[in-house]
Formats: C-alpha cells, sequence, structure tokens
C-alpha cells in the first residue's frame, strides 16, 4: 500500500494533479451553497486550494505555476474572444468613462498605499508588494521584484513576494464583498436590471438539433480551437514585447494582458469580415474554455500560496488590514460613483471591478449573479482590463522607485 501513500506525499506529478482535481471538484460544490441567496461560485475553489496546502502536503510548484498561468491565459482569451465583436461598441455606450474609472481607481490605490506607509512607518517597497496583492496582479509582483532586483534593495524581493501572499486571497473576497455591498447602498433589485442576450434559448436551439446537424456542430466546435491557440500563440508574442516608459525596466502587457488585447481585436475583425459568426466567438465551446481556465488558475493559487499564508500572516498580519483597505475602498469609491453618478448597469460594474483589479474570480462570480447569457459583466471587464493591466503594472514599481 505504499503507492497510495506516496501518491498523496510524493512531489512527484501525479500528487499535484490530484490536488488540483481535488480543490477544483471541492471548490465546485460548496461553490453551490448559497446564503440569503449569495453564493462565493468558483471562488471556493482557491479557498481549498489554500487549506489543501496549509496543511503541508509536498507539490509541485513548478507544475503549479504552468497549471496557474495556462488556466489565466485560456480564461482571459475566452473572456476577450467573446465579447471582441461588441468591443468597440461599448466605448460608445460607457466604455470611455469606465476606462477613466479605472484610472481613478489605480490613483486612488497607490495614494492610499503611500498613506498606509506613511502613517504606520512600514517600508513602501514592502508595501508595494501588499498593493500588487490586493489588487490581484501578478505581473505587477514581478515587474516590483526586477525593479528592486535593479535596484540593488537587499531582501526586498522576498518581503515583496510574501505581502503578496498575504493580501492576494482576502483581497479576492474583497472585490466579491463590494460587488454585494453595492445592492444595499444604491438599492438595486437585481430583477429591474437590464440583460442582454439569452444563453438558454441558444441552448434550447441546440437540443433540438438534429443528430446529423448535432454531429456538424460537434465538428465545428473542434474547429474552434484551431483559431482560438492561435490567438493565444500570438497574444503570448504580443505580451512579451516590453514597452520602455522612461524607467529603469519596461513594462509588458504580460501572459494575460497579450492574450486577451489579440483576443478582443480577433473576435471582433472576424466576425466583422464574416471570418467566422458569433455561434464561434459565443459558443458553447468558449464558456467551457473559460470554466476550465479560471478553476485551473484559482487552484493553483490556492495551492501555491497556502504553505506559507498562516506563516506570513502570524508575522505580518497588518498587512492583512492594509491590503482589505487598499482593495476595497478605492473600489467602492469608483463602484458607488459609476452607479449613482453614471447611472451604469450593476452587472456592468461588477465586471468593471474585477477588470479594474485585473481579478478572474470576481468576473466568474459576477457571471454566477448575472442571468443566463448576459454579457455585461464580461463586457465591463473587457472594456477596462488592457488600460489597467498596464497601469497596474506601471503603479507598482512606481511604488518601488518613490522607496528609494
Amino acid at each position: 500500500m505504499d503507492w497510495i501513500v506516496n501518491l498523496f506525499t510524493g512531489d512527484g506529478l501525479a500528487p499535484t494533479v490530484l490536488y488540483l482535481a481535488i480543490s477544483i471538484f471541492a471548490g465546485l460544490l460548496l461553490g453551490k451553497i448559497k446564503v440569503k441567496g449569495i453564493t462565493l461560485g468558483i471562488t471556493w475553489v482557491l479557498f481549498v486550494g489554500i487549506a489543501i496546502s496549509a496543511l503541508g502536503v509536498t507539490l509541485n510548484h513548478d507544475m503549479l505555476h504552468i497549471v496557474k498561468e495556462f488556466g489565466l491565459i485560456l480564461f482571459v482569451t475566452a473572456v476577450g474572444f467573446q465579447v471582441g465583436p461588441g468591443f468597440f461598441k461599448s466605448f460608445k455606450s460607457g466604455g470611455l468613462a469606465m476606462n477613466l474609472m479605472a484610472l481613478t481607481g489605480v490613483a486612488l490605490g497607490v495614494g492610499i498605499t503611500v498613506l498606509i506607509a506613511k502613517l504606520t512607518g512600514e517600508e513602501l517597497s514592502d508595501m508595494a508588494g501588499v498593493y500588487t496583492g490586493a489588487i490581484t496582479n501578478t505581473p505587477g509582483l514581478s515587474a516590483a521584484q526586477q525593479a528592486v532586483g535593479d535596484l540593488g534593495i537587499e531582501g526586498a524581493s522576498d518581503r515583496l513576494a510574501a505581502g503578496y501572499a498575504v493580501a492576494y486571497p482576502l483581497a479576492v473576497v474583497g472585490m466579491i464583498v463590494t460587488c454585494i455591498l453595492l445592492r444595499p447602498l444604491c438599492r438595486i433589485d437585481l430583477r429591474n436590471e437590464a440583460t442582454e442576450g439569452s444563453s438558454q434559448k441558444n441552448q434550447n436551439n441546440q437540443n433540438n438539433q438534429s443528430p446529423s446537424k448535432s454531429q456538424s456542430t460537434q465538428k465545428h466546435k473542434t474547429q474552434e480551437l484551431i483559431p482560438f491557440f492561435i490567438i493565444v500563440a500570438l497574444g503570448i508574442v504580443l505580451g512579451s514585447v516590453p514597452i520602455p516608459i522612461g524607467m529603469k525596466a519596461p513594462v509588458k502587457l504580460g501572459l494575460a494582458g497579450g492574450p486577451l488585447v489579440v483576443a478582443i481585436i480577433a473576435g471582433w475583425l472576424g466576425v466583422k469580415r464574416g471570418w467566422f459568426g458569433t455561434e464561434t466567438t459565443d459558443g458553447q465551446g468558449m464558456f467551457t474554455l473559460r470554466g476550465i481556465g479560471i478553476a485551473l488558475f484559482l487552484a493553483g493559487v490556492g495551492l501555491g500560496a497556502g504553505g506559507k499564508f498562516v506563516e506570513t500572516v502570524q508575522v505580518h498580519y497588518m498587512w492583512v488590514v492594509y491590503g482589505i483597505i487598499i482593495t476595497m475602498v478605492p473600489a467602492l469609491i469608483v463602484a458607488l460613483f459609476g452607479r449613482l453618478v453614471l447611472k451604469l448597469n450593476y452587472y456592468t460594474i461588477m465586471g468593471y471591478i474585477g477588470g479594474s483589479h485585473t481579478d478572474p474570480p470576481t468576473l466568474a462570480f459576477a457571471n454566477t449573479v448575472a442571468p443566463d447569457g448576459c454579457k455585461l459583466p464580461n463586457m465591463g471587464y473587457a472594456t477596462v482590463y488592457p488600460l489597467t493591466m498596464f497601469l497596474r503594472i506601471f503603479s507598482a514599481q512606481l511604488l518601488v522607485l518613490l522607496a528609494v
């Protein structure tokens, strides 16, 4: 029976895949639980992963990193492909205003981080790590670590990672709580919120297809993977291009930002030119890829962070509080402005909150709240994500430079 022990305690690929599967399976089951009509949905996958990792299991972290990044790439590419056909139209109906909101949110986040450092005596370079965790931006963390390396700040890279790890999990909860708080604060009645589209109607049409047509559709779905992974490849190339901004280190769109931008353009141009229809960009295949991607991402983050989470919280417990402030205060202020002044749709605002923090779990939560077929959360997310990704990476490096 040694093989059973090795399966659960070894550091090979099999135990890591096993724990990934358990995290996703258990998390999805817990996501079905509702308290007063509210559920964290697929976000439970993250917390199950943290719990498993905190037990001290041995995992292959190189593999976890690959799974996490690949899952994120699948997720953002599917989202970009889905919203691409209507993306540029969204700027005529609030897209520019939402990007200005995102810019304001980033500025508030940076300002609050600097203020906390001055009031508490914390090192600003350490708070840069808390900031990247509070905005759930891994590329920002990498950029900040590269900046401290270039500046020769000894030990700062590890402290940045510790701040990120402490703030990240509760930042996910904080953004979802922000979405929930908006309902009573703005007296939102979900029954009166406008929606668009109906996936249920499309599903009924698919169920009524003849066997021969279903087989043809299945073949078509397989062919959908060809343009999808071409987009992924081109997106990774774009995301790797260094963008000089007059600082010691250039910024990049990264493995998530690059594929998202290419997917949006491909979805818009493909439908406009007639290369494919909306049944490709918004078909069941895209929903499946999106769901698999976000599940792998959350499980990878949870299993990767849990091992040091408890220990770091015990030493730097106030970082948790600072992270929640950086997460929720700017998001709540800007979201209230968007709802009360700009009269934005609630589903759009939830997508905006996720996009302005480059946070897929918030978008996943928004899609569980929105009716089937409602694209507004995805539109809000994708509208602000590209600019926000650039600003978050830049602002993380800026905080490090301000610390010198």
